[in-house]
């Protein structure tokens, strides 16, 4: 995919620009524009003071989600926030810093690897940082930093790709949970500073608070009863407060000297340009966020030259003495980008571009707005394509790469589960590739659609398909062509086993993008629940081959491999899915007992196994699990595997049985009591086979 004079080509489609908009040429996908700092010295900018000290300074890096850059600080009217008031106070305070993009995991790979998401490739939500790029955490452990992390919520896992080179990835939520209140991750952080070590540290700390649903505790809930959003606010600040007291006490002790970094991935809409939440804009509400700067070669005060957060990367290296190219120390100026995908890759909708350079602001969404944030902050008065833009600026915006579908599409490896619970967050992702069109909407046009789309994908994930389907049909009235939303009906539909109107919906799909695969693939995920399951033999058969790493259709023939009795290969299937994600315990369950019924004992056996390992107590397949060590031989093992069934299980006679065989294999002085008791326990089933069985004689 490259970027042209004046053009977008995608997919070898063409998206004019408008006349005005077009700019020079270009000189590849990703230029220093993107992944450098573009400019001279900026007025107002910290302190110049380089080199690091001696001992470098330990480091915490707090991140505060979802916090708009006027919800905090000095400047924040009616919410009140002493603790970052107090950082404020003596830190360099940037007015005009800039998220990456409107999303948690997009904003975050940016500030851990110093790129913006065109660089790293994680544009949305549920995706995964490639192991390709280095992250900080890496980059500070090779120069004897003890690197610890606490975050917040499901979306940071670290499954996402974010813990590489942390010594502790503290990412545990309570069970059942996709989130934990600021409060129990200071708790967590303020242990492992109580026993950090005398090297250097970088701690990162993530709050999510202020992420809808807003449920601030009191007092700060009835403080802000009619906008809870700020509760939120306050009682992280709170906890903000806890922490860098903690932080600083630490740094004492070792004798060293404290930086400290607090900065928001992104912020929230709250209605500002029809957009209550965040993710599909990139308004001021949702990309402007708060920073403060306090450590080494960086005096206090307040500056209004525009920074993106990906520069805090090089700031963190900068104060490790690794390099200060980019350094937020230093007083360079940029031109600052950002983009919002999503609704691009989960709709098809029009990519959206942002790029700041001093007071002027411009966006790219099928045309050109641009804003005079001086005079207009609030972005209420659009100058339009014919605004004179600086040469840099129209050069960034002109050669900031889209991605493409096939490589920038909905993710395609997370499991079921994985997506409820980014769904529980109101993170939810198209499940299919979207038709690129020239006519594609704008997502700005479309913010009265927001509510509906969110709420429908939310119900879809969580398969209250009756209560989706209204609302997709809504969707498909406003945008015809939104092929996800299509498929989203037809798949609702099949759900429920209302055969005649998934096929019509399924038709739609296939008349909105005839050439699509993931139209043909929920085509035979429909015929392959029902009774018409052959239809779906052939087709999942091409699209493995076509895509041998697409999850979905690899477990779809899994199952009708089964159907056909061809245990073999859909145990091999069900394995090369795993592989490619996490199984749940249910799914690993559901292997041994297909591979328990194909005999093939050893791979059954490592299935339960791993199964039991992520269920612990909870585990209730002791029975099989026996069962398949003492068909193995592996005596001990099956013994305590026996044991474990309790009384209650209903196949529990067989249990008593396998254990007394178990006991006269191994030779144990009870045996004679274990073949009574089955004898004396047995049911129809184990009544004759305790009669037959040869070692029960002996």
């Amino acid at each position: 995919m490259h970027l042209g004079y004046g053009k977008w080509q995608i997919q070898g489609r063409h998206f004019q620009r408008p006349a005005r908009a077009r700019v020079h040429s270009t000189r590849g996908i990703l230029i220093a524009a993107l992944l450098l700092i573009v400019g001279c010295r900026g007025g107002g900018a910290p302190d110049a003071g380089r080199g690091p000290a001696a001992r470098p300074p330990s480091i915490l890096l707090v991140t505060l989600d979802t916090t708009r850059a006027d919800a905090i600080g000095p400047e924040a009217g009616r919410v009140e926030t002493p603790a970052f008031n107090a950082l404020a106070a003596r830190a360099m305070r940037f007015r005009q810093a800039y998220a990456t993009a409107p999303e948690t995991l997009p904003s975050h790979s940016s500030l851990m690897t110093g790129l913006y998401p065109a660089g790293h490739g994680v544009h949305e939500n549920g995706r995964f940082l490639s192991t390709g790029h280095p992250v900080l955490a890496e980059q500070l452990r090779q120069r004897g930093y003890q690197t610890a992390a606490f975050v917040s919520a499901f979306v940071l896992a670290r499954r996402f790709g974010l813990a590489r080179g942390f010594d502790v990835y503290d990412d545990g939520l309570p069970s059942g949970a996709v989130e934990r209140t600021s409060k129990a991750t200071t708790d967590r952080a303020l242990e492992h500073l109580a026993r950090a070590g005398a090297q250097p540290q970088l701690l990162w700390v993530h709050y999510f608070d202020p992420h809808t649903p807003y449920a601030p505790a009191e007092p700060f809930r009835s403080r802000h009863a009619d906008r809870p959003y700020f509760g939120e606010i306050e009682a992280m600040d709170a906890e903000l407060g806890r922490l860098v007291q903690a932080f600083e006490q630490m740094v004492a002790r070792q004798g060293a000297t404290p930086a400290i970094i607090v900065a928001s991935d992104h912020g929230e809409g709250l209605g500002d340009h029809g957009e209550l939440q965040h993710g599909n804009l990139l308004y001021q509400p949702t990309m402007r966020v708060p920073l403060v700067l306090i450590g080494p070669g960086v005096r206090a005060g307040v500056t209004d030259t525009p920074v993106s957060i990906r520069r805090i990367f090089h700031t963190v290296l900068d104060w490790a003495g690794i390099g200060s190219a980019a350094s937020l120390r230093g007083g360079s100026t940029e031109v600052v980008l950002g983009e919002a995908m999503k609704p691009f890759l989960s709709y098809g909708w029009q990519p959206q571009i942002m790029a700041v350079q001093g007071g002027l602001k411009a966006i790219f969404a099928g045309r050109l707005e641009t804003y005079d944030l001086g005079a207009d902050p609030d972005e209420t008065r659009n100058l339009g394509a014919g605004t004179s833009l600086p040469s840099l600026m129209r050069k960034a915006l002109d050669d900031y790469p889209v991605p493409s579908i096939e490589t920038g599409g909905s993710p395609t490896a997370l499991s079921d589960e994985a997506r409820r619970s980014l769904a529980s967050l109101g993170y939810v992702s198209g499940t299919a590739a979207p038709l690129v069109r020239s006519d594609a909407p704008r997502p700005a046009d479309m913010a009265a659609l927001f509510p509906v789309v969110d709420a429908a994908s939310t119900l879809f994930v969580q398969e209250r398909f009756a209560e989706a389907i209204p609302l997709l049909k809504k969707i498909l009235a406003k945008d015809p062509h939104n092929l996800d939303a299509a498929l989203r009906l037809a798949t609702s539909h099949s759900s429920l086993g209302q055969d005649a109107q998934a096929l019509e919906a399924f038709r739609t799909a296939a008349a909105i993008a005839p050439k699509s695969v993931d139209a043909r693939l929920y085509l035979a995920l429909h015929y392959a629940r029902g009774a018409g399951w052959t239809q779906a033999v052939p087709i999942l058969e091409r699209i493995v081959d076509e895509q041998p790493e697409r999850l979905a259709a690899i477990e779809g023939l899994a199952s009708v491999r089964e159907k056909q009795g061809r245990l073999p290969e859909a145990i091999a299937l069900r394995q090369r899915a795993h592989a490619l994600e996490a199984p749940a315990a249910s799914e690993l369950v559901n292997l041994g007992r297909l591979a328990m019924e194909a005999g093939q004992t050893t791979a059954a056996i490592d299935a339960l196994e791993k199964a039991r390992s992520q269920q612990g107590s909870s585990f209730t397949h002791d029975l099989e699990l026996g069962v398949l060590y003492l068909d193995a031989r592996r005596l001990p093992e099956a013994r305590a595997a026996l044991d474990r069934v309790p009384a209650s299980h209903p196949a529990y006679p067989m249990a008593l049985f396998k254990r007394a065989q178990v006991s006269v294999l191994l030779n144990e002085p009870d045996r004679g009591h274990r073949i009574a008791r089955a004898k004396q326990h047995a049911d129809a089933t184990t009544r004759e086979l305790i009669a037959r069985e040869r070692l029960f004689r002996q």
